[in-house]
């Protein structure tokens, strides 16, 4: 043992006052400053100054809350003695210390926590040192961490000058290691396992190693800034990080840039199952994204369209679990009434079934709106067990909203059905187009002809988008249309498309949708409980009559929803009980009523008939007027008759000119008097030829003088011959004579199947005429009038001399061809 270990050893006491440290490690013979904040270490460093200046400095394991003090079991065993040599207390309440390491101690035990940390300790001294051992394997290894101390400074490592000189002067290894140790970047665990190397060999060619690693690292990094100073130069910063990245790539991995990236792009290729063409459309766009410049304006374009590429559901499936029956029952329990369209679907489901193809016809649901066409979409979606996607054409005018844009485009995108389907993730969903009666063209294309492609079965299966480039098969996928009006679809379109009508709901289907959907959900969505409101069936009829006109529900639901939201104001307000709203009730929750439905005539009157009319929204009855006034024979038409109206007026007209005689009329009754007809609601414009006969009768009951039954409504289209043509849209309209309290409907013979379509129980309450001419009709519906030299029978004997005459005529016919 030397002189001066000696001296030092009798200089530290047996017990001496603990600072714990963070993330710093103290070697004997250096001088550091330290910032000492902890209360327990400014209570230490106070102790020491009041006595030798002596304290031990310990590392801590880890890091602990600033809030909180070290204990026991967060300190290493092993820290340095410090001789305090000058302390600068700072006004925030901490202290600036600058302290020297004497040596190396070691904690045998704890012996004080509070005000500060305290222990027994022991110094431990080098063995090689204490001897004055250097062979020359120690020399080698002082020369050799010497030599890698001044070469990490010449490759960059902030050391400064005078430390390195410094280094150069210690001639004893174990105070070598630990100055170097001080100066190079080590983590604090590898510093405190130099500190507790006793032996100054071990403790040399651990310095040497961690040298070793720092030196590889300088080196790597300086080929790195080497290889971009080579490849830039002097460019904006931006590219210089991204060169360095790369030679970064090029250092670890020994390969091109970006090869990892472009391997995970062709394993993504690989893995998304693509058609032949379109993999190697892929590959191709990855190995040019491999050639390219990152920071190339054309690299993120084909990174999106390879993005796009792989991310389409190419041979992604949805699991079908066809079963006819809970299909119909779950489009039953969706939707009340649209028998005639369940029936429909449910025949195409069973199609699909059999022949396990979706290629087939395509869907076409037309009808007014609020008539539930998107919901069976849906529930068609539900009883296949397949993804609904919806797309709403209305409004769209470029045909690359269909197609999409070509990647020549800034921001280009593939079109919204194929958009859709990546955005589903299966390549059978049900597609709904919605809309597509109300798609147009302008100067960027025609979309509808971008749709013949996809909705044309023996095409859709090499579906071209702009943007992708390569055909994607929409075989599989169920495409359905809806549409309110076929007029505006172009007939090339509207020949790929199967239609299925939808009609209007009658007042009955209206009544039960709203007991068994509408009134449900509107009181869940509102927080009303069944117990606090209840809606009678009066009052929704009275909903539908006077409230609403249309040939859906919506409008019905909001009107729901307004007593509902009444009813909830009166239950916040704390009114008690329930509320039961009918028929009587009604207009305090909605008002005066807005609308009004046709009623039978309350007294015969001359001149005065009723027609059954169609609209939109349903049935309903009208009055066609007639009166008679001197003149020169005049015919005179108001009410807003549209053209055919009024040719039927004309028909019906010259009907009764012709047939004055026979009716009982004067034959030059048109030289004597001018006629008006009129239809009231003059606001309301009014077309088609199915009220014929109605004027027709209201004419001739005008110039006998004869009254209309009161209880008679009529519809049928009238010849100059006075035969009865058939008309469309009976169901509605005899719904309407059943409504306005008509007990006798007078119908074309030829509309007698159509009964089919009407409730039975409507059908027992009416009584029905079926008519062939107009003679009948007449006998039907005034009171009182004889008609000369026709009956029935006759009419019957002419009606089927005249099928007779029919058959005949084509085997002449045949003959004079031959001739």
């Amino acid at each position: 043992m030397t002189a001066d270990e000696s001296k030092d050893k009798s200089m530290i006491k047996p017990e001496l006052p603990i600072i714990p440290l963070k993330e710093l490690v103290i070697f004997p013979f250096l001088v550091v400053p330290l910032l000492v904040g902890r209360k327990r270490s400014i209570e230490a460093l106070e102790e020491a100054m009041k006595s030798d200046h002596m304290v031990l400095l310990v590392a801590q394991k880890k890091q602990i809350a600033e809030d909180k003090e070290p204990e026991q079991s967060d300190l290493y065993q092993v820290g340095t003695a410090a001789t305090i040599l000058q302390v600068l207390r700072l006004p925030d309440g901490t202290a600036r210390a600058l302290v020297e390491g004497v040596a190396r101690i070691k904690v045998k035990d704890f012996v004080q926590a509070d005000p500060y940390l305290k222990a027994k300790v022991e110094q431990v001294t080098d063995k090689i040192e204490r001897r004055k051992e250097k062979t020359v394997e120690l020399e080698a290894l002082m020369s050799n961490a010497v030599n890698q101390f001044e070469r990490a400074a010449q490759l960059g490592k902030p050391i400064p000058s005078e430390v390195v000189v410094a280094a150069l002067n210690i001639d004893e290894p174990g105070r070598l290691a630990d100055f170097i140790a001080f100066h190079i970047s080590l983590k604090t665990a590898e510093r405190q396992e130099i500190l507790e190397a006793l032996n100054s060999m071990e403790r040399l060619e651990k310095v040497t190693h961690y040298l070793g690693r720092e030196l590889e690292i300088l080196e790597i990094g300086g080929k790195i800034r080497s290889k971009v100073e080579e490849r830039l130069g002097k460019t904006q910063r931006e590219y210089f990080l991204r060169e360095q990245m790369k030679a970064i790539q090029e250092e670890l991995g020994g390969n091109e840039t970006g090869v990892g990236e472009m391997e995970e792009l062709t394993k993504k290729v690989e893995d998304a199952k693509l058609t032949p063409e379109a993999k190697e459309k892929a590959l191709k766009e990855v190995d040019r994204l491999s050639k390219m410049s990152p920071v190339s304006a054309e690299a993120p374009v084909i990174r999106t369209y390879l993005d796009w590429l792989i991310g389409l559901p190419w041979s992604k499936k949805s699991r079908e679990k066809l079963d006819i029956k809970k299909a119909a029952a779950i489009l039953d329990e969706d939707h009340y009434g649209l028998n005639q369209v369940k029936e429909r679907v449910i025949e195409f489901l069973a199609v699909h079934k059999l022949t396990k193809k979706t290629r087939g016809p395509i869907l076409c649901f037309v009808g007014p709106p609020g008539t539930g066409k998107t919901s069976i979409g849906k529930s068609i979606a539900r009883s296949l067990g397949r993804k609904f996607i919806r797309m709403s054409l209305g409004g769209i005018r470029d045909e690359a909203e269909i197609r999409g844009h070509r990647r020549t485009y800034v921001g280009a995108l593939p079109g919204r059905i194929i958009q859709l389907i990546s955005q589903v993730g299966t390549n059978n969903p049900v597609f709904m187009l919605d809309e597509i009666d109300k798609v147009g063209a302008d100067f960027r294309g025609d979309p509808t002809a971008a749709l013949l492609e996809a909705l044309d079965p023996e095409q859709n299966y090499a579906f071209s988008d702009h943007y992708l480039e390569v055909p994607f098969d929409l075989s599989d996928v169920m495409f359905i249309t809806t549409a309110n009006i076929l007029d505006t679809i172009p007939p090339a379109l509207r020949d790929r498309m199967e239609v299925i009508p939808f009609a209007g709901y009658t007042e009955e289907e209206k009544l039960n949708i709203a007991k068994r959907f509408l009134v449900p959900k509107q009181m869940k969505s509102h927080g009303v409980k069944p117990a606090r409101l209840e809606i009678a069936d009066s009052a929704i009829a009275g909903v539908v009559r006077e409230y609403t006109r249309e040939a859906g529900v919506r409008n019905l639901e909001r009107e729901v929803a307004t007593i509902c939201r009444k009813i909830a104001r009166n239950i916040v307000e704390g009114k008690k009980g329930k509320v039961k709203v009918n028929g009587k009730t009604l207009s305090d929750y909605l008002g005066v009523p807005r609308f009004r439905w046709g009623v039978a005539e309350e007294k015969e009157q001359i001149g005065v008939a009723t027609a059954l009319a169609w609209t939109e929204v349903g049935g309903d009855i009208l009055s066609v007027e007639s009166t008679i006034m001197k003149g020169k024979g005049h015919l005179t038409l108001t009410g807003q008759l549209g053209e055919v109206m009024q040719e039927s007026a004309q028909a019906a007209y010259s009907y009764t000119r012709a047939n004055a005689k026979r009716l009982g009329i004067s034959e030059d009754f048109y030289d004597k008097v001018d006629i008006h007809i009129h239809v009231p609601a003059g606001a309301i414009p009014k077309d088609g030829p199915s009220a014929g006969i109605t004027l027709a009768a209201s004419l001739i009951s005008a110039l006998t003088g004869k009254p209309v039954r009161k209880d008679t409504a009529m519809t049928g289209e009238i010849t100059l011959r006075g035969r009865i043509l058939p008309i469309g849209g009976l169901k509605d309209k005899v719904l309407a004579a059943h409504r306005a309290g008509i007990k006798r409907v007078i119908v074309p013979a030829e509309n007698k199947k159509d009964l089919e379509e009407i409730p039975e129980h409507v059908q027992k309450e009416l009584k029905f005429f079926f008519v062939n001419t107009m003679d009948e009709v007449i006998k039907e519906s005034i009171k009182g009038i004889k008609i000369k030299g026709m009956t029935k029978k006759k009419v019957a004997a002419d009606l089927q001399v005249g099928q007779q005459k029919k058959k005949k005529t084509p085997k002449k016919q045949k003959a004079g061809i031959a001739q």
